[in-house]
């Protein structure tokens, strides 16, 4: 094949560019276009690698069941009352670790260059940041929804109702937002995605186990009891 001379060349590039420039230019998408577009796209990910579901299904019925009928006997005098006591603390615990997953996912991206494709776009800059947010806030709302099923199906009767239930939801789907932030902050800072998921257990596990999620705080030391007050 004859390649093309530099005159033919010119000409096709003149042609070229005189066909994009007649275009007129689609409009800067709207920060909230843009997303819900990333938000989408997180929900993409889900379809695609079923497996990131394994966290949002599996962890909280494992943790439920274990929790509730191997120490609920010791702990409380049965199951019933145990669980009763349990799973708010439960549906809490599992949605709070679910968070650390945006971290883990904006650094990969950072790492294998897709986050610098998504800054060279004409977009709202944080739409990166807030689409992935709104992803996960999905998965967060089937965490809440797994872990309340199971619940009722083992007898848990929420005093507060539906209503009740619904603005607990609500207010924990708010507070998990709030806190994916840090791991964002974390994934922006952090060299490695096992660095972020590293660094953010390292203070997850403590701050959840101390806490009044599986105990009372009155049966513990005093002193490890003034920090579980303290314990958001």
């Amino acid at each position: 094949m004859i390649p093309p001379t530099t005159s033919a060349r010119s000409v096709r590039d003149d042609a070229l560019h005189a066909a994009l420039s007649d275009r007129v230019r689609p409009p800067r998408p709207s920060a909230l276009s843009a997303s819900l577009t990333l938000g989408w796209r997180a929900l993409l990910k889900i379809k695609h690698v079923p497996e990131q579901l394994f966290d949002v299904t599996a962890f909280p019925i494992m943790f439920t069941l274990m929790f509730t009928y191997l120490f609920g006997g010791a702990l409380a005098g049965s199951t019933g009352e145990y669980l009763q006591f349990l799973l708010p603390g439960i549906l809490v615990q599992t949605v709070v670790f679910i968070t650390i997953y945006t971290g883990f996912t904006l650094n990969g991206d950072i790492s294998k260059g897709v986050f610098d494709r998504f800054r060279s776009l004409p977009i709202w800059r944080p739409a990166v940041l807030v689409g992935a947010l709104l992803g996960d806030a999905a998965r967060y709302t089937m965490a809440s929804t797994m872990v309340i099923v199971l619940g009722l199906v083992l007898g848990f009767r929420p005093a507060g109702g539906v209503v009740g239930v619904l603005l607990s939801v609500a207010l924990l789907l708010v507070f998990s937002f709030s806190l994916s932030w840090i791991w964002t902050a974390l994934g922006l800072i952090l060299r490695t995605p096992n660095s972020v998921m590293g660094v953010s257990m390292m203070v997850l596990f403590p701050l959840t186990f101390a806490s009044n999620i599986f105990v009372d705080p009155q049966t513990m030391p005093s002193w490890l009891e003034a920090i579980v007050g303290a314990n958001p």
